[in-house]
């Protein structure tokens, strides 16, 4: 093996340590207690809902206990709909603007903040025209803050206000959802909380949330399904395009409680499992708590590294709690491999991924819900054992 295949620079996440943390932007990681808890499942039960009919009794039970649980530990009002969608969060930048936007002609304004709101307002703008609050830096053509709703910015016609909660790319979180202008409060939030939700409380009347979706293979599951919740006034049969496809329809999921066609039964359950670790864990205010105290511990490493990590977003009010970037020697690339090596030797895989958008500036450390305040505490003690060997 040469230094330039070596696992790690490809980004495999197979090391051979004895054991591994799995810092991955996602696909990730579940918690260990909902991992052990589906393979007992598959032990004691003589029929999984892996090959469970989602017309089948037990499975209908499985799913009202899911979405019951989420609703708890979420405090969902009654007035929305949880509805659990295909297609992942590809799906709902289509979904969005076909199901609030009955017009090609209808407007919609999109918050552009980094690189998975930059992918929502391209494919919205099949279906309606994409108005855009375009946070990027002219000069540096990074994205390094949020910018302020205002009335000038917010055409009082729009269908929707759209946002990213958090940019994994870009390490930028809105740890709290943004007030809109007075004038603007009858314009619904839609929320991509792909990377964040079930990481902080959110007021959903408050803040005037439309939709809020999250596919699962972050915080709450696996790939293969996404929960999408919608405020019930803006379902019916009138509401959406003409153009429509029934399997992104949010009126035709509600109106079949979530069985139109068949829904991902496993990684339904595999949702509810979460949630119930969620709750025996304190709560969502718990587990704000622990996004916390994971993602300072890794901020006051870099910060206090004398410039030997670094880190794009300076404001700390924006800073991610889920995915952290960071920088080895101003990017140097010897010393980036070396560290990349290093960590996955010692079991700390998922630094570096390969995307579509290539290896990036910085590495990231992704820390949801299934990374524990342990993990990260290797982790730190990893950076700063490394940055003293290496300054």
């Amino acid at each position: 093996m040469t230094h330039d295949t070596h696992p790690a620079l490809i980004g495999s996440l197979r090391s051979s340590a004895a054991s591994i943390i799995n810092f991955s932007p996602g696909p990730t990681s579940l918690p260990k207690a909902v991992e052990q808890q589906i393979a007992d499942s598959f032990q004691n039960q003589p029929l999984t809902s892996l090959a469970m009919s989602h017309r089948a009794p037990e499975f209908i039970e499985l799913l009202k206990s899911t979405i019951a649980t989420t609703r708890e530990v979420m405090q969902i009002p009654d007035d929305y709909e949880v509805l659990f969608t295909h297609a992942g969060g590809h799906g709902q930048f289509a979904a969005v603007p076909l199901n609030l936007c009955k017009e090609t002609t209808d407007k919609a304004c999109y918050v552009i903040n980094g690189t998975w709101s930059a992918r929502g307002a391209e494919e919205a703008s099949r279906y309606c025209q994409v108005q855009t609050i375009d946070a990027k830096d002219p000069a540096t053509g990074h994205y390094t803050r949020f910018p302020e709703l205002t009335e000038n910015n917010i055409d009082a016609d729009a269908k929707y206000i759209y946002l990213c909660s958090n940019e994994t790319v870009n390490g930028i979180e809105l740890h709290r959802l943004p007030k809109r202008p007075k004038s603007r409060q009858h314009i619904p939030l839609v929320v991509d909380a792909s990377s964040d939700f079930s990481t902080k409380p959110i007021d959903w009347h408050g803040d005037g949330v439309g939709v809020l979706f999250a596919c699962a293979s972050k915080n709450i599951g696996h790939p293969g399904v996404t929960m999408t919740i919608v405020r019930k006034d803006l379902l019916g049969k009138d509401k959406a395009s003409p153009l429509c496809p029934g399997v992104f329809n949010y009126t035709t999921f509600s109106e079949a409680e979530n069985l139109w066609n068949t829904p991902a039964t496993f990684n339904i359950e595999v949702v509810g499992m979460v949630m119930n670790w969620l709750k025996q864990q304190g709560g969502i205010e718990q587990c704000e708590q622990r996004s916390i105290a994971k993602a300072k511990a890794i901020y006051d490493t870099i910060d206090q590294s004398n410039g030997f990590y670094g880190t794009p977003i300076k404001d700390k009010a924006i800073r991610s709690r889920m995915n952290v970037p960071f920088n080895v020697k101003n990017g140097d690339d010897a010393i980036t491999e070396k560290f990349l090596i290093e960590a996955w030797e010692l079991g700390m895989v998922g630094l570096r991924t390969l995307t579509p958008f290539g290896v990036g500036d910085y590495l990231r450390a992704s820390i949801y819900n299934g990374i524990t305040l342990t993990d990260v505490e290797t982790l730190v003690s990893f950076m700063k054992r490394f940055a003293q060997e290496n300054s």
